[in-house]
């Protein structure tokens, strides 16, 4: 079959590396124009540009989605199927363009975690498990009929960018299972149901910050959910600190409150009174300086006992 691939960051390499080793013809891809990028802000293509370049693809890079400029072209490259992996909502011009349909793949157990951030929030809520589903496109987000899913287990220490790399991988395999599904006319779809759905919203500054007040446990699950980036924070001395990586300790002390410091030495690290336990950061990165183990963070403030993180 002829397929048109739309995608923009790394997460969507495997299956874009997986397609170009199958027997299928890529008409095209669509990604997001160049960007910005890095310190020297060097204006960059994506991630998926480059790997269309390399492999001599036809690339599409519009800013506009709904010109039917862009409509024309991608109707000239006469696709059987679209397959989206991480792009951007598309209208309805765009994905009724192939005659077998546009399919998505999600880094989730759909329909829970719809939207934007469903690997973040599935870490943030302690999940144990997630998935990647595949699914035809339609006019509203994340809702349209399932073709296949794999569900995975998450392990306790798993974060962010590795069950990232994790399921990108994995959604490759999907991908390929999904169009040749397609491609025999075998596929069977499930309809997603409604009651069951959750959200999975875009992240905002503010739900990286710490709320001591809560369990060690729950803000465990926030920082591995924030790494390695954008990172979970908090201020300690007034200035901004965030924590990447953290362990969940049985250490107490009743005369303290959430927040306080309740051990600062360099033979059991760091130890934050929370609600429920306590919270040992294990690599820290204070405001503007780079990234350092909690023994090196000791070394390089005197934190004492009843010290307060904000």
């Amino acid at each position: 079959m002829r397929i048109l691939f739309m995608g923009t960051p790394k997460f969507a390499l495997p299956s874009l590396e997986a397609l170009l080793k199958s027997e299928h013809q890529i008409a095209g891809i669509i990604t997001q124009p160049d960007r910005p990028r890095g310190r020297g802000r060097k204006l960059s293509p994506t991630p998926v540009k480059e790997l269309a370049l390399k492999n001599g693809l036809l690339v599409f890079d519009p800013e506009d989605l709904k010109s039917d400029d862009l409509v024309e072209k991608l109707e000239a490259t006469n696709p059987d199927l679209a397959v989206v992996v991480a792009f951007r909502i598309l209208p309805e011009k765009i994905f009724t363009i192939p005659p077998k349909g546009t399919i998505n793949l999600h880094p989730s157990l759909l329909p829970k975690y719809r939207g934007a951030a469903p690997i973040n929030w599935a870490l943030i809520e302690g999940e144990t498990k997630t998935g990647v589903t595949t699914f035809f496109i339609r006019k509203k987000v994340d809702t349209g009929n399932i073709i296949l899913q794999r569900e995975v287990e998450i392990s306790p220490d798993e974060n962010y960018g590795e069950l990232k790399e994790r399921l990108a991988k994995i959604g490759a395999e999907l991908v390929i299972e999904t169009v040749e599904l397609i491609e025999k006319g075998e596929v069977k779809i499930l309809s997603q149901d409604n009651s069951q759905a959750t959200s999975a919203p875009k992240l905002t500054p503010q739900v990286g910050k710490i709320d001591w007040s809560e369990s060690a446990e729950k803000i465990k699950n926030l920082i591995r959910g924030l790494s390695p980036a954008p990172g979970a924070y908090t201020f300690f001395r007034g200035k901004l600190l965030k924590i990447f990586d953290s362990e969940v300790v049985d250490e107490d002390d009743p005369a303290k409150n959430p927040g306080e410091v309740i051990t600062a030495d360099k033979n059991q690290g760091i130890v934050v009174k929370t609600r429920m336990g306590g919270l040992k950061p294990l690599l820290l990165q204070p405001e503007g300086k780079k990234r350092i183990t909690a023994e090196e963070f000791l070394r390089g403030y005197r934190i004492e006992i009843g010290e307060r993180l904000d």
